[in-house]
């Protein structure tokens, strides 16, 4: 099963964490302008009475009715007149800047090779790539017969996307006698993907159609079997894992293994040898896995892990082995194998020791030797073991690197596939020979514009949060960069489901940087970036620290000089965006603007709705407020919707997705309501609803890159900045 999570950390220079300050200098605090709302009245929102009652306490909510009562379907005239309503005023805020959005765009564009390809890759008799036509948003994947040497397309997802606004491509294989292809795709953002086959001699479609799919299909040994993970009925929880038989109806398919537990999703993979199904069910700190042999997908599922051991696992498959890697007995995760022939928890032999520096990320088996991906103290590592028990850890170019296990496609390949980059360095893919350890470059990502590496710095600093625990800032800036706190930052964050935002190459943020910024990310509580239990701070009952964590961050980058109180522009995404909220609550005198993608900011309300299909796998994040008074009390501190005040709130950027099924439209838009009736200034506050896209915005990259022009053009009008 290849379970390669790609978290990257590219460092240059280590600097010692200073002494813990609750407040930042007082010669830092220049007065800067903000963005001032514009001549058109901003939308006003009506109010309506809503209440209920939890744990005999009140809760008010007078935007509750934005909250379209038939959701999914949003029809409600009044919802959607104040949606377009605020999309209009996003736009009288574009008219007068399109000159700066089309210049960044272009600048984006510039950055951006038109026709990239992928590194090829070899399967099955064939080799695999996938590239870009010249102006074209889609990719096209194409195969080259080995023995032939004939390559022919067998999917263009621009001919796919060209009858819809949106499209996106959810996953596609081919069988194993070369003579199938199924792929699932998606027209509107709701992540309810549908599958088709195609004969790839013939071109033809099959009648084969299965939907209500998380994306996910795959192919068995026999070429005739299709594994796919059903969405349940109006939910968007992956509640099966089916078979379909080629030429049967989807109503026939059968049921491998479904899941009753609201708080558990489902899914599947196959073993690095192609041996096994693995299906796993589970949530971010408790994993049960089942195994099928790939020859016989009819059998019934074998327990290999079960859910009552209480702990989070990954594995793959090789030589009669299984190879796991499981936190059970250190939070930190150690290695393991156990004969396949009886794989019983009692029987499991630890090969590596869970450790508190070595933090196990990811592992992949091939026929000669088994690759791993890790964390040590925040570097990344990639340690080959043989079956033997020799092993070596992978040396880099650079002393301090960001690296993460790649495409590697074929069990008895005698290579590594790395992905590499830094801060400064754009990605790179290296073939990481054993024998000879070795890195062959394959690959490294063109910028057509031009791009000088030497021109840029990076570093890793660590900041003092209040209750004196270090928080590791990544942060690149051009040559010449002043630390006397006169020039503008660009500060992001995420911190929650173990998730570690990776400071990698960004060609967009050479925009800013080249602009006189920096540009940093606070590596907080609740990703994963120190280890599990970073992660394990973050959340439930310590979930504030993450908040903490960024407001402390941010001080330290201001009493260093790095910038100046009020001269941080700060950003994140969907429980990024609940970061946002919370510290634009916290500390709005900090930033020059704030700019909230797709954000859960209504936690208190959303946890409380237990209709909602997502709620209840959320609750082991954050907490079940239905049930669980203290957690109701909790969370009702911190939900930023439910803690705006009356006061001063630096400039705002909103946004949202009619069709989001993860952050619902009506959080960005309840925000946004309520921000424009409490907040005592007449800073800008503008919100943008995709009216016909989900969870992650336009779909061609760049409609993507046209949505990042504008919220730097945001950002660059935040700072004064008009060019």
């Amino acid at each position: 099963m290849r379970l390669t999570i790609k978290l990257l950390l590219p460092l240059i220079f280590l600097s010692a964490c200073s002494e813990v300050t609750d407040d930042v200098k007082e010669d830092q605090m220049p007065t800067y302008p903000r963005l001032k709302q514009l001549s058109m009245d901003a939308p006003k929102a009506a109010k309506q009475d809503y209440s209920a009652v939890y744990h005999q306490k009140e809760l008010n909510d007078p935007y509750n009715w934005l909250k379209d009562k038939e959701y999914p379907e949003v029809n409600d005239k009044p919802v959607l007149d104040y949606l377009n309503a605020e999309n209009a005023y996003f736009d009288q805020f574009l008219a007068p800047n399109k000159a700066l959005v089309d210049t960044i765009f272009e600048e984006f564009k510039g950055r951006t090779n038109e026709q990239e390809e992928s590194v090829p890759w070899l399967d099955n008799g064939f080799e695999y790539r996938w590239y870009y036509r010249n102006g074209e948003e889609y990719k096209v994947h194409s195969r080259k017969d080995l023995a032939t040497g004939q390559e022919v397309v067998f999917l263009d997802e621009t001919k796919l996307a060209k009858d819809y606004e949106y499209f996106s491509l959810g996953g596609w294989d081919i069988s194993p006698d070369n003579r199938l292809l199924v792929y699932s795709y998606n027209t509107d953002g709701a992540e309810r993907y549908i599958a088709r086959v195609v004969d790839l001699q013939s071109g033809e479609y099959l009648d084969d159609e299965i939907v209500e799919t998380s994306g996910e299909v795959a192919f068995g040994a026999d070429s005739q079997t299709l594994v796919y993970a059903k969405l349940e009925k109006d939910k968007w929880r992956t509640a099966s894992v089916n078979i379909h038989k080629i030429g049967t109806k989807a109503s026939e398919d059968k049921i491998l293994i479904s899941e009753d537990d609201d708080a558990f999703f489902i899914d599947f993979d196959f073993t690095s040898d192609d041996k096994y199904l693995v299906i796993s069910s589970g949530q971010r700190e408790v994993i049960e896995y089942h195994i099928v042999p790939n020859e016989d997908l009819m059998a019934k599922p074998i327990q290999l892990v079960s859910r009552s051991l209480g702990f989070s696992s990954m594995l793959d498959h090789a030589n009669g082995k299984f190879y796991i890697l499981a936190n059970d007995t250190h939070k930190n995760f150690r290695f393991a194998s156990v004969d396949d022939a009886n794989p019983s928890y009692e029987n499991w032999q630890t090969l590596i020791e869970g450790s508190d520096d070595l933090y196990l990320l990811g592992v992949q088996t091939f026929n000669d030797f088994v690759a791993l991906q890790a964390r040590e103290k925040g570097i990344d590592k990639i340690r080959i073991l043989d079956y033997q028990g020799q092993s070596h850890d992978v040396k880099f170019p650079e002393n301090v690197y960001s690296a993460s296990l790649g495409n590697s496609s074929e069990f008895s390949q005698d290579f590594v596939r790395i992905d590499y980059e830094s801060m400064i360095t754009p990605e790179t893919v290296f073939d990481y020979k054993i024998s000879e350890k070795q890195l062959v470059t394959r690959k490294v990502a063109q910028l057509p514009s031009g791009y000088d590496k030497s021109e840029y710095i990076t570093e890793r600093l660590m900041a003092p949060s209040r209750d004196g625990v270090s928080i590791p800032i990544s942060i690149v800036y051009k040559k010449g960069f002043k630390k006397d706190g006169t020039q503008p930052m660009h500060l992001y964050g995420y911190g929650a489901y173990g998730i570690t935002i990776p400071p990698v190459f960004s060609s967009m943020h050479i925009s800013l940087l080249d602009r006189g910024f920096s540009f940093a990310i606070a590596h907080v509580r609740g990703s994963d970036m120190l280890g599990y239990q970073w992660y394990l701070d973050g959340k439930l009952e310590k979930r504030t620290n993450a908040f903490n964590d960024f407001v402390d961050s941010a001080k330290y980058l201001i009493n260093e000089n790095y910038v100046s109180k009020g001269n941080i522009s700060i950003a994140g995404r969907s429980a990024g965006g609940e970061l946002m909220g919370a510290v634009v609550n916290q500390a709005p005198e900090l930033w020059r603007s704030v700019t909230l993608g797709v954000p859960f900011v209504d936690v208190l309300n959303t946890m409380l709705d237990a209709s909602l299909p997502l709620t209840p796998p959320e609750w082991a994040e954050w907490g079940n407020p239905i049930e669980d008074a203290a957690a109701y009390d909790l969370i009702a501190s911190y939900s930023p919707y439910d803690n705006i005040e009356a006061k001063e709130y630096p400039p705002m950027l909103v946004s949202g997705g009619i069709n989001d099924p993860r952050v619902t439209y009506w959080e960005p838009a309840k925000w946004t309501a309520k921000m424009r009736e409490l907040k005592t200034d007449d800073n800008l506050l503008i919100m943008r609803i995709n009216m016909g896209a989900g969870h992650f915005a336009n779909s061609g990259r760049y409609g993507r890159l046209r949505d990042y022009a504008e919220e730097f053009t945001f950002m660059l009008k935040s700072h004064g900045i008009d060019k």
